[in-house]
């Protein structure tokens, strides 16, 4: 299966494109670039590993940072924020905390996020903590 990825370093180089062989469990995966070949990604050297809709992304856009009062992704899971070393937040919810790998997924709080997912490098996390999330009201 593949996946449109934006890989953040912890250096703060940024690298876009498409993956198929992501897993958690492996030191590596790789990345196709746009009309470029594959490079090998040490997931270690990774701040996060966003999944996303489209590469493009909107820099502008503020994720929300409330969870829709229906939203059925909090169902077991358990709310978090999590703080890297660079000073970015992320809301989301996360299958257990404290979290016990070396890396960890979130789902962002905002269901119409361009991220659909973040594989977090635990070793590049300055901060986290399981915090209730607010929720928006239900719309009419």
């Amino acid at each position: 299966m593949s996946h449109k990825v934006v890989a953040h370093y912890i250096g703060g180089k940024v690298v876009k494109g498409i993956s198929h062989d992501i897993n958690a469990q492996k030191p590596f995966c790789h990345i196709r670039m746009a009309e470029q070949e594959s490079i090998s990604v040490k997931l270690s050297d990774l701040k996060a590993l966003f999944f996303v809709k489209d590469l493009a992304g909107d820099s502008k856009r503020d994720e929300g940072q409330m969870l829709e009062a229906h939203d059925l992704r909090a169902r077991g899971a358990h709310p978090i924020e999590v703080e890297f070393g660079d000073g970015e937040r992320v809301m989301g919810l996360t299958a257990g905390y404290p979290p016990l790998g070396a890396f960890f997924f979130v789902l962002p709080v905002d269901a119409r996020s361009n991220n659909l997912r973040i594989l977090v490098n635990k070793a590049a996390v300055k901060r986290m903590a399981n915090r209730p999330l607010a929720r928006a009201p239900r719309s009419a």
